[in-house]
């Protein structure tokens, strides 16, 4: 099992970085290049025109590791891997039209956001609907850190499962605002679900978990300050996705609340600067949100911001297992 885990990890990666050496001059080509947000810090400037849409790359490696590394289980009918694969692609597809529009409008506004949301719903019940009638996932929800469950209702089960996801995903796409800061993030994220699944004896779940970890972990070499390439809403929509149905997956999306403790923050950080603002007509109490442009605005560079994000994101990792160990 430890094997199959690092052979995932590793071909993700390899995948991945093969990947980037022959998309990152194409999108050059086609001039996929990010738009800056006006609003944005001055510095952020400088980036304007670097190619987007990045995340394909590490998204394919999944998909490589999946119907490879995983084969087995699928073809003795495990199918929680696909279910996990697909989810996280349609919430990418949701963020390749968004990038899309965003390219064509050369600005950063792609869709609506209502639009989105729709879209980010309905996806999100049909998840839900596959994976309760596959057995993967209960009515019992299951609490971290006082091992416990508390049934809930079919119904009200459906909606927090919906709010869930589209709070999550939306929040991991708001990370995505300096170099290499939702990639950093995220790999702890993707690790702590390996080590999970690995200890649970769910192998087809942490295939896909380790692919995770692995295509990052090389997507980073690329995305990492100065980046020469961004995972766009295509990527992080798909992390974002993803992360949430292994929470799923693994019946334990309570979860999310520490192990998702940086993108809840940075969702956070824009609910109370927005209402601040409407509340008192123009008053902010962030310079600037998400919160990661609050600490540049303050003076921390880029590095500095991915290594206290990334160093947090670690310590809630380590916590969350904890709070899952004696469910273990």
């Amino acid at each position: 099992m430890v094997a199959e885990f690092i052979i995932s990890l590793s071909v993700s990666a390899i995948v991945c970085a093969v990947v980037g050496i022959f998309l990152i001059p194409y999108l050059r080509k086609v001039k996929a290049g990010q738009s800056i947000r006006e609003d944005g810090p001055v510095w952020h400037k400088s980036k304007q025109g670097t190619p987007t849409m990045g995340g394909l790359m590490f998204i394919t490696g999944i998909i490589a590791v999946t119907f490879t590394v995983g084969l087995s289980d699928i073809i003795s009918g495990n199918l929680a891997g696909v279910f996990i694969l697909v989810f996280a692609l349609i919430f990418a597809l949701v963020g390749f039209l968004d990038d899309y529009e965003k390219l064509k409008k050369k600005q950063n506004l792609g869709l609506r956001a209502k639009h989105k949301f729709a879209l980010q719903l309905i996806v999100a019940i049909i998840f839900i609907l596959i994976m309760e009638h596959t057995d993967y996932i209960s009515f019992a929800l299951y609490i971290p850190f006082v091992n416990t469950y508390i049934h809930v209702h079919p119904v009200l089960y459906y909606v927090f499962a919906s709010f869930v996801i589209v709070g999550t995903v939306n929040s991991v796409n708001l990370t995505d605002g300096t170099d290499g800061l939702s990639s950093g993030v995220t790999i702890p994220v993707s690790a702590f679900f390996t080590i999970v699944a690995f200890v649970w004896g769910e192998v087809a779940i942490g295939i896909v978990a380790a692919a995770v970890t692995g295509g990052l972990i090389a997507f980073l070499f690329f995305n990492f300050h100065p980046a020469k390439v961004f995972m766009g809403d295509t990527g992080s929509m798909f992390l974002g996705g993803i992360i949430c149905a292994l929470a799923f997956a693994l019946d334990m999306p309570m979860i999310l609340v520490t192990i998702g403790f940086v993108y809840f923050i940075e969702a956070l950080s824009v609910i109370i600067q927005v209402s601040h603002f409407k509340l008192t007509k123009g008053k902010r109490v962030f310079k600037m949100a998400p919160i990661h442009h609050h600490f540049e605005m303050c003076g921390w560079n880029e590095y500095k911001v991915f290594a206290v994000f990334t160093t947090v994101s670690v310590i809630f990792a380590v916590i969350s297992y904890f709070g899952v160990y004696h469910r273990i």
